[in-house]
C-alpha cells in the first residue's frame, strides 16, 4: 500500500529535497497535498510531475494566475488552510512542514490532527507555538520527528532514552562566514559576504541567520522546548566542518556523537522512512574530519546574540515570539541593504532589551491568534523607531 504523504512548503529547499527522495520511490508514495505562497509555477510544475490532485497557493495574485493556468486540468486548487478537511478527509501516514517563517506555525498546528506522523523544518512553530504543538500532538496521538539537522541527531542519540539520564547537550555551530575574521573587520562586513556560507546552501535568510548565529539561539529554544531540558544544560559548540550535529553527555559517563555530511537530504530521508531499514545512498567515513574535529566554545565577543540566551525565561513563553519577530524585520532590513550588519546585531539585541517587551517573559502562548496579533504589534512597535 502506498504511504500518503503531504508536504507544507513543497517549493522550499527541504521540499525540493524530500521530493527528490520520493521521485526514487514512487511506486511506495502518493502525494496528497502540495503547498505554496507565491512560488505557483514551481508548483505547479510539482503537481504535474507527481500527479498530485490538491495544492494550496496562500498569496491572491498567485492563486489567481495558479486558476488560470490549470483551468481544464484535473487539479484541485485552494487559497487557504481551512480547506484541509475537505483536501485529507482521514489521516495521511507522514505530513513535512517546510513552510519558512512564523506563517507556518497556523498551517503546521492545523494538520496536525490530519497525520499520523509530523516532521516538523519549521523553526518558528517549535519556537513559538511548541506549548500548543504538544498539546495538539498529544491530543491526536500523532507522531513528530524534528527535521533540523542539530534535533534530528539529538532525536536519534536518544532513541527513548530516558530524559533524565542527560548530563548536558551540546548543538554544534559551523560557525558561518565570519568564525575565523577578527572582530576589528566585521565593520566591513557587507551583504554579499555574509550570504557566503562555507558548508550549507540555504535561503537568504537563514544564511544570514547563520551568519550572526541567531539561528543558533533558536536552535538551544528548540531544543529545551522538543526534550524538556533546561537552558543550563545545553551549549553551542563551533565546529567549522558540520560534520557532527549533536553531542549528549550522560550521567553514566558515556557520551555520544552523532556524525553525517552536512546534507539536509539525511535528516529528511531518516524522517519520511522512520523507524524502517531504507538504505541511504552514503559517502564513505571522512576520518580526515574526524581526526580534526575542532570543537571550541563560541566566541561571545564576535558573535554576542548567543548572549540573548540568558536572558530568556526558564518556560515557553510570548517573548520567543518578540525575538523571533524582531530577528525576521531586522534581518529583512539587511537583506534590503537598509542596515549594515553590525547594526543588525546590534538592533535585535536592543530592541528585544525594551522594557515594553518584558512582560511577555511572564506569559505562556495559548493561541495561534494570539502569537499572530503579537506578531503584528512588535512591527508596529518597531516601525515606531524609525527603523
Amino acid at each position: 500500500m502506498k504511504k500518503k504523504i503531504a508536504i507544507l512548503g513543497s517549493t522550499s529547499s527541504i521540499g525540493k529535497s524530500l521530493l527528490e527522495i520520493i521521485k526514487k520511490d514512487k511506486k511506495n508514495f502518493r502525494i496528497e497535498l502540495l503547498t505554496a505562497n507565491t512560488n505557483y509555477k514551481d508548483l505547479i510544475n510539482q503537481a504535474k510531475k507527481f500527479n498530485v490532485k490538491n495544492i494550496i497557493i496562500t498569496d491572491s495574485n498567485s492563486f489567481k494566475k495558479t486558476k488560470t493556468i490549470c483551468k481544464n486540468k484535473d487539479i484541485n486548487i485552494f487559497q487557504n488552510f481551512e480547506s484541509l478537511k475537505k483536501i485529507l478527509p482521514k489521516k495521511v501516514d507522514y505530513v513535512m512542514s517546510a513552510i519558512s517563517g512564523i506563517c507556518g506555525l497556523l498551517p503546521t498546528y492545523e494538520i496536525i490532527n490530519r497525520t499520523k506522523l509530523i516532521a516538523i523544518a519549521n523553526k518558528e512553530a517549535i519556537v513559538c507555538g511548541w506549548p500548543l504543538i504538544k498539546k495538539e500532538l498529544k491530543k491526536n496521538k500523532t507522531k513528530f520527528v524534528p527535521v533540523d539537522s542539530e534535533h534530528f541527531s539529538i532525536f536519534s542519540l536518544l532513541d527513548n532514552k530516558n530524559l533524565n539520564d542527560i548530563e548536558k547537550i551540546y548543538i554544534t555551530a559551523s560557525g558561518g562566514p565570519f568564525r575565523n575574521l577578527p572582530k576589528k573587520s566585521f565593520k566591513k562586513i557587507e551583504l554579499k559576504d555574509a550570504l557566503k556560507h562555507p558548508n550549507w546552501r540555504m535561503g537568504k535568510k537563514i544564511t544570514i541567520d547563520s551568519a550572526t548565529l541567531m539561528n543558533k539561539v533558536f536552535e538551544v529554544i528548540e531544543a529545551k522546548n522538543i526534550f524538556n531540558i533546561d537552558y543550563k544544560n545545553i551549549s553551542i559548540l563551533t565546529h567549522p566542518k558540520s560534520y557532527v550535529h549533536a553531542i549528549i553527555k550522560f550521567k553514566n559517563g558515556l557520551t555520544k556523537f552523532l556524525i553525517h555530511e552536512p546534507d539536509m537530504r539525511i535528516p529528511i530521508y531518516n524522517s519520511i522512512y522512520y523507524r524502517t531499514d531504507k538504505i541511504f545512498n552514503n559517502k564513505p567515513l571522512n576520518f580526515k574530519t574526524l581526526n580534526n574535529l575542532n570543537l571550541k566554545s563560541v566566541e561571545d565577543n564576535k558573535f554576542p546574540l548567543v548572549r540573548l540566551l540568558n536572558q530568556l525565561p526558564k518556560y515557553s513563553s510570548l517573548f520567543e515570539t518578540i525575538l523571533i519577530t524582531i530577528n525576521d524585520y531586522l534581518v529583512d532590513k539587511f537583506l534590503e541593504k537598509k542596515i549594515n550588519y553590525l547594526k543588525l546585531t546590534k538592533l535585535i539585541y536592543k530592541i528585544s532589551n525594551l522594557r515594553d517587551f518584558q512582560k511577555f517573559k511572564k506569559i505562556k502562548p495559548k493561541s495561534v491568534n494570539q502569537i499572530y496579533k503579537l506578531r503584528d504589534y512588535v512591527h508596529l512597535k518597531i516601525e515606531s523607531l524609525g527603523i
